[in-house]
């Protein structure tokens, strides 16, 4: 009984949403063309953080945390222990670069970098050349061969 309810219910929004676009189209479409252009404003320029990592300091933090990662993916543990264990080193690692997790100076700086995806874009070109150069390091010079993720 209930879902006959529902579905009568349902049914009548459906009828009377058709009725309100084939009487009024030009309303319809004035209320869909309002939608689409809200959403199509301009985001608010973000003031930075206080505490916001300079650029350098972040590209060598995520190219440390890239490294971490692909150690511990190489570690072939379980899912649970990788978790762990990534987490203890992460932990590890903030702690030697003078940041907490509880501060959150890594997240918002990250956070804050990537809302201008054009810093977002070299800070992350930094780091790709960083980890390339190291790939380059381990294979003795040779670029393009596999070699120890860290």
């Amino acid at each position: 009984m209930v879902g006959a309810k529902l579905r009568r219910k349902g049914y009548f929004w459906r009828v009377k949403y058709a009725r309100f676009v084939s009487a009024r189209p030009l309303l319809a479409a004035s209320a869909l063309w309002l939608a689409v252009l809200g959403g199509c404003t301009m985001p608010e320029e973000v003031k930075p953080p206080e505490q916001l990592l300079p650029r350098e300091k972040l590209v060598s933090l995520l190219v440390q945390l890239h490294l971490l990662e692909a150690r511990v993916e190489a570690s072939r543990l379980s899912p649970d222990s990788a978790r762990a264990l990534f987490q203890s080193q992460k932990k590890e690692l903030l702690w030697k670069n003078d940041l907490t997790e509880a501060d959150s100076v890594l997240q918002r700086s990250y956070r804050y970098y990537a809302i201008n995806h054009k810093d977002m874009d070299e800070i992350y070109k930094e780091v790709i050349d960083s980890l390339e150069r190291r790939q380059t390091q381990l294979n003795g010079g040779k670029p393009g061969q596999p070699g120890h993720p860290w």
